[in-house]
């Protein structure tokens, strides 16, 4: 049973799962991320560890069939699609960062702002996996929290540098839920229709991208005020990722993150934010990004205790 004190950051219990030598997804990011909020000087009661979610609360997303295909391990052709192992470990990691996803959500409610030191599987659909996204937690949270009745008009920014497909297919027809996501265009995947798409040329830089999300934040503002936001907040947008084509600078990520706080902050907005991807090829890049961002969640969080 979770705590009843809010806790700004929350993280996978186990993120220890080794994948594939030499995969350019890797676990390790994340706990490294944790590791230099730590040295910022962020105390160690500020973190609250996951263990698996509950394969119920799966269920108000994914479909049955599918999640037993989780559970058992199998390889067939709803799991295919998957581009990293399927093995009981691995599931029980994406189970266990989920369940942190849908605590930070929950403890944005109380902090105005919380993260998860990794989610952001965007990429996942009901019934079958995609990229290295098993499950949406993005979707688990949402619902979890419209289930218990403390958010009725969310929203999704996804700042990632792939489209939020998944996220997207799984609100299509949902009018209470919007999901803007600003992305390179010309980049996997196979895009899906969201409330708003904001595909951006290879090579947007700093400027560029921070106009486009500006005006994707003011549309979203207008069309649709949420009550509870989801940053995904993707480091992947960086110049020199391996799976990007986006030139965003560091500077410009604490841009970025600057705008969408700053969007719903000062409007009393509560705010959960998961890491999604990052892929840098100085793995340190990525946790230098990662945790700027944190950091800025961090010292929000303070300001509003």
């Amino acid at each position: 049973m979770r705590s009843a004190k809010p806790h700004v950051f929350h993280i996978a219990r186990d993120l220890s799962v080794p994948l594939a030598a030499g995969h350019v997804f890797t676990l390790a990011k994340y706990r490294l991320t944790a590791e230099a909020l730590r040295s910022r000087g962020v105390p160690e009661e500020s973190f609250e560890r996951h263990g698996p979610i509950p394969w119920e609360d799966l269920a108000r997303v994914h479909s049955a069939d599918y999640l037993e295909d989780l559970r058992a391990g199998r390889h067939n052709a709803r799991t295919i699609a998957s581009e990293i192992d399927l093995n009981v470990a691995i599931v029980g990691a994406f189970r266990s960062m989920t369940a942190a996803t849908v605590a930070a959500a929950r403890d944005a409610l109380s902090l105005g702002y919380a993260a998860n030191l990794g989610g952001g599987f965007h990429h996942a659909f009901r019934d079958r996996p995609e990229g290295f996204c098993y499950l949406n937690d993005i979707a688990v949270a949402i619902e979890a929290l419209r289930a218990d009745g403390l958010a009725r008009r969310p929203a999704v920014v996804d700042c990632d540098v792939h489209q939020g497909n998944g996220t997207a297919a799984i609100f299509r027809g949902d009018h209470d839920v919007f999901t803007l996501s600003i992305h390179q265009e010309n980049n996997y995947p196979p895009k899906q229709p969201g409330s708003l798409d904001i595909g951006l040329d290879d090579g947007a830089g700093d400027d560029e991208y921070l106009s486009a999300l500006g005006g994707g934040l003011s549309t979203l503002l207008e069309r649709h005020p949420p009550d509870l936001v989801c940053y995904v907040a993707g480091a992947d947008t960086y110049a020199h990722d391996h799976l990007g084509g986006l030139r965003v600078t560091k500077e410009g990520h604490a841009r970025r993150d600057r705008l969408v706080l700053d969007a719903f902050g000062g409007r009393g907005i509560p705010l959960f934010t998961v890491l999604a991807g990052g892929y840098a090829r100085v793995l340190a890049d990525t946790v230098d990004i990662y945790a700027q961002t944190c950091w800025d969640i961090w010292s929000r969080a303070q300001e509003r205790r």
